[in-house]
């Protein structure tokens, strides 16, 4: 373990060069990893461990839709592919990596098979986090570790393709064997990270409720729709409103930024866009960060997981969820975005 400045404050972090595939490998050549569900996670991780070299099962509820998603993968039923409870009974180390409402309903089923020694592994910590309200208390003589690719599984996938790594944060809930730490890191590396940085399962979670809901996905759809509205509602055309709003960014400006900092694609960018920028930073801080606050509380109080837990519950959820997807798909932002999008010269 490494210590880098960033920003001026200290963190530890795991690279590859100091703790390279190899050493994973040799870590845990006695392990069998058994990877509990193939939705968001589950392919990019099992696919990326197994072309590492480690050794890896799946395992999967068989009238599942994604049962023939992993068969098509290359994963052999029998051999590699096995029912959820089996594959738990088989792996010294289980990735739980279904969702959040799925852990809850399966964890009697997977806790009987985290016998002493094993270890349970999580790619997000709000099943640890608010055990209290999702029941989720591992044993005592199991290590629980966390590895958190900070990306969808399919970007942890094509960039593990690409040859790239996608970060991960790294925790230890708990350390029953005095191996928590190496099985932690190998799992990391052997996932495709391409650095590893330390958190807990605590910090994990109330990070990744606050992104998700902020600037990743929630806030990031607020803004541009406020903005393709205020454009639309003074004349300009769909196209255009799209363009200024979500191509420019998506395709021109995450890039540069991306590539060297905001401060970079600033300079490459015109002097009135410039100042523009900088005169208009500071009313949108002052304006969302009362909203990023109040986000982080409801975060912290374990409300937002409630909400989560008992929405996710309810048997008619995915067709609730459906319905509101299909409004937001069906937006005039979005029908035109779909357009714009064949319209690139590399759809053409």
């Amino acid at each position: 373990m490494a210590t880098m400045n960033f920003g001026g404050v200290d963190e530890n972090v795991v690279t590859r060069e100091e703790f390279p595939l190899e050493k994973a490998k040799e870590t845990l050549k006695n392990d069998t990893i058994a990877v509990i569900g193939y939705g968001v996670q589950g392919p990019g991780q099992s696919l990326n461990l197994r072309d590492n070299g480690f050794n890896v099962i799946v395992g999967q509820r068989k009238e599942s839709k994604t049962w023939q998603k992993a068969i098509d993968d290359g994963w052999v039923p029998g051999e590699t592919l096995f029912e959820i409870e089996e594959a738990c009974e088989r792996g010294t180390i289980i990735q739980y990596l279904l969702s959040d409402a799925a852990q809850i309903q399966l964890w009697p089923t997977v806790k009987k098979h985290l016998t002493a020694g094993k270890a349970l592994y999580f790619s997000h910590g709000f099943g640890i986090t608010y055990k209290e309200r999702t029941g989720i208390i591992p044993p005592a003589d199991v290590d629980v570790i966390l590895v958190a690719p900070k990306g969808s599984g399919t970007s942890l996938r094509s960039m593990f393709l690409e040859d790239r790594g996608l970060n991960s944060s790294y925790a230890i809930f708990q350390d029953a064997t005095g191996k928590a730490f190496d099985r932690a890191v190998s799992l990391g590396i052997g996932v495709g990270s391409g650095y590893l940085f330390e958190t807990t399962f605590k910090r994990e979670v109330f990070s990744d409720l606050t992104g998700e809901r902020g600037t990743l996905m929630g806030a990031i759809q607020g803004l541009m729709l406020a903005q393709y509205e205020v454009l639309r509602e003074n004349g300009h055309s769909p196209s255009e409103a799209f363009n200024e709003t979500v191509e420019e960014l998506t395709q021109s400006l995450m890039p540069l930024f991306a590539e060297n900092g905001m401060d970079w694609m600033y300079a490459n960018c015109s002097t009135t866009a410039q100042r523009g920028a900088l005169d208009w930073m500071t009313p949108f801080h002052d304006a969302t960060k009362p909203v990023f606050e109040k986000l982080y509380k409801e975060v912290a109080s374990g409300n937002e997981a409630q909400r989560s837990i008992d929405t996710n519950s309810k048997p008619d959820y995915r067709e609730g969820l459906e319905k509101e997807l299909k409004e937001l798909r069906e937006s005039e932002m979005w029908r035109t975005g779909a357009v714009v999008r064949k319209l690139r010269p590399e759809n053409n």
